[in-house]
């Protein structure tokens, strides 16, 4: 796995454990800490530097991720009709997806601290550090994109329903599983192909560049996803089709 050398960490800054670099990820308000502190674990993590759980009475995963001031959380029924067309529907869809994107490192790292005293092989961290270190980039570069079009990730008013699904799932590792890479991101694999197109269509180029890294790096997280769901179904010797449909039932509650 190779990690990205931009971000520098040293050996004092790391840290004790998987599980509680997962917990710095997700309780910090600051992005720009919030991907430091990703990439530093992730690397310590793959260079076996790191142990996996958190020592007896450290502080849990927090109940909600940090976030900064800004953008303002609404209720998804109060947000506002999104812009379309033009640099303004451009810079809202890609803050639309910057939010998604950093709701997707929050909930992944969120999952190898909360489940890291299950017991599970070492290569399900493997797979699930990769993913938290993916969402940053993806994260990271949508950052970029909107910068370039002289906007920043805050500026626009951003829904909170997305952790609901974190929520749900707490207490329940194969209900996490089902919900988050084999519901919402498999839903972002529906809609990504047409929205490259249409970005190649209106000459920007650049923003059709990162969506199919985005589509590329996500296909292999529901992969993931499918994979440890069917582990879970096999220890737990459940149908794993009707298993998914009735954890979806329960903790999924958007529409389908």
């Amino acid at each position: 796995m190779v990690v990205s050398p931009t971000h520098a960490d040293t050996a004092g800054d790391l840290p004790p454990s998987l599980a509680d670099g997962a917990r710095r990820i997700v309780e910090t308000p600051d992005l720009d800490e919030k991907i430091r502190v990703a990439h530093a674990t992730a690397r310590a993590w793959f260079r076996r530097g790191l142990s996996l759980r958190r020592r007896m009475g450290a502080t849990p995963m927090p109940d909600q991720p940090g976030r900064p001031d800004e953008p303002v959380l609404l209720p998804p029924r109060e947000m506002p009709r999104r812009a379309v067309g033009g640099t303004a529907g451009r810079v809202a869809l890609l803050h639309s997806l910057a939010h998604i994107e950093l709701n997707a490192v929050d909930l992944t790292w969120d999952m190898v601290g909360r489940f890291a005293h299950w017991p599970l092989p070492r290569s399900f961290f493997d797979d699930w550090v990769r993913v938290g270190l993916e969402e940053a980039k993806h994260f990271s570069l949508l950052r970029k994109r909107l910068a370039d079009l002289g906007s920043f990730y805050g500026a626009l008013p951003a829904h909170h329903g997305l952790w609901e699904a974190a929520e749900s799932t707490g207490n329940d590792l194969t209900a996490r599983l089902a919900v988050i890479p084999l519901v919402l991101e498999a839903r972002g694999l529906d809609i990504s192909p047409n929205m490259i197109v249409k970005a190649r269509k209106t000459g920007d180029a650049e923003t059709a560049d990162i969506l199919e890294i985005i589509y590329r790096d996500e296909k292999r997280h529901v992969a993931f996803g499918a994979k440890w769901f069917r582990f879970l179904c096999d220890r737990e010797r459940s149908d794993p089709e009707a298993r998914f449909q009735a954890l979806v039932r329960r903790h999924f509650k958007g529409g389908l």
